[in-house]
């Protein structure tokens, strides 16, 4: 799938978007440590998997006959993989030997790769890890074992920790850990946002929202003050951010334009308070290098999704967004900005596809053999 500062990932009710964003979730665990947890928390390696037959007949695509199971060549495999401007990864996890072991249903890591460049080849490979042995290329070109005692549930990203020896695995894993997910703000009356909490700098909001006012503060002080007030002002006009601390504790007002006085977070729409929390979000002091918005339109009021596709947008020029929606008039709005990238993704026979894709416009990628 090709990429740009801003994308924009669209498509009907099962054409596949949350998908897109599982698959960026699993990656990103590869790096914490969680990969083979979360798998299990999606079912296991046999949830994640192609449900439909290796190939289809020319009859099949036609109509002329229905979808028959054929027997499997290929190997069992969930491979993810992403391509930077520095360095890129994949991993490939498959089954496990059939054991007596009490985790025998856990899927295993078969083979992992870091390499430079557009497309991995034999000579651009950095990192490579084939079992539980892990070598790099050392600065003469030739290969070195850094671990031969990797476990199967165990990635190179998390184990390997050698600054001289592996510094690509490193700054491939710090980059990895940046990425930020936020699919779900608490609006609710007992939602953390609508309550005071202590405050700290909070450079980072939470992804449930907790330290909104915290976060809202900390870019008042030491971020981009101006975009944040632009972006209130944007959303609700003559409206202003005011942030009240007590014993520590900080709350969230918003003081609008004929009010005698601020209304609290407890007072504020559903809306409007989903509103703040991704003006606080985007405008992050510390932009990521990704950063994923899943239905970013939910409980917003259709006037709003404009002001929050221009926000995007001030935080697209600081660092890589996903936004995953089906809400019309926020795709409308991001496809007007001259950097966004939208991807529409549809089912044709139960497989997901990038509409108007040909195979020759596809990003140039190989799999790691295993």
């Amino acid at each position: 799938m090709p990429l740009g500062p801003l994308n924009l990932i669209t498509g009907p009710n099962g054409s596949g978007k949350s998908n897109v964003y599982r698959a960026l979730r699993l990656l990103a665990d590869t790096a914490r440590g969680g990969v083979i947890a979360s798998l299990a928390r999606e079912g296991g390696i046999s949830s994640t998997l192609w449900a439909g037959p290796e190939s289809f007949s020319a009859a099949v695509k036609r109509g002329d006959r229905a979808v028959e199971g054929t027997m499997r060549k290929e190997p069992v495999a969930l491979r993810l993989g992403f391509q930077s401007d520095e360095f890129s990864y994949a991993i490939d996890l498959g089954l496990p030997v059939p054991s007596a072991s009490a985790f025998g249903r856990d899927p295993v890591i078969k083979t992992e790769c870091i390499w430079h460049g557009v497309q991995l080849r034999p000579s651009s490979m950095l990192v490579e890890r084939r079992g539980p042995v892990v070598r790099v290329r050392r600065d003469d070109g030739e290969w070195e074992v850094v671990s031969s005692r990797l476990q199967p549930f165990e990635s190179m990203m998390e184990s390997i920790a050698d600054p001289q020896r592996a510094a690509e695995v490193l700054s491939l894993r710090d980059q990895i850990r940046t990425w930020r997910f936020y699919d779900h703000f608490r609006t609710d009356a007992e939602a953390p946002a609508r309550q005071p909490q202590i405050g700290t700098y909070t450079p980072v909001l939470a992804h449930d929202g907790r330290d909104l006012a915290a976060a809202i503060q900390t870019i008042m002080e030491i971020g981009d003050a101006a975009a944040l007030a632009h972006a209130i002002n944007d959303a609700f006009p003559g409206s202003e951010l005011e942030i009240s601390a007590s014993d520590g504790r900080m709350s969230v007002g918003l003081h609008q334009e004929g009010l005698l006085r601020s209304l609290s977070a407890a007072e504020l729409s559903d809306g409007t308070l989903r509103y703040l929390l991704w003006a606080a979000a985007l405008l992050t002091p510390r932009p990521p290098h990704l950063m994923i918005l899943n239905e970013p339109e939910a409980s917003l009021h259709p006037d709003l999704l404009p002001a929050l596709a221009r926000l995007i947008g001030v935080a697209s020029k600081e660092t890589q967004i996903w936004v995953v929606s089906h809400a019309s008039r926020l795709i409308a709005s991001l496809e007007q900005n001259p950097d966004c990238a939208s991807v529409q993704l549809e089912k044709e026979l139960g497989e997901t596809q990038i509409v108007a894709q040909g195979k020759f416009d596809r990003p140039a990628w190989k799999w790691p053999s295993r």
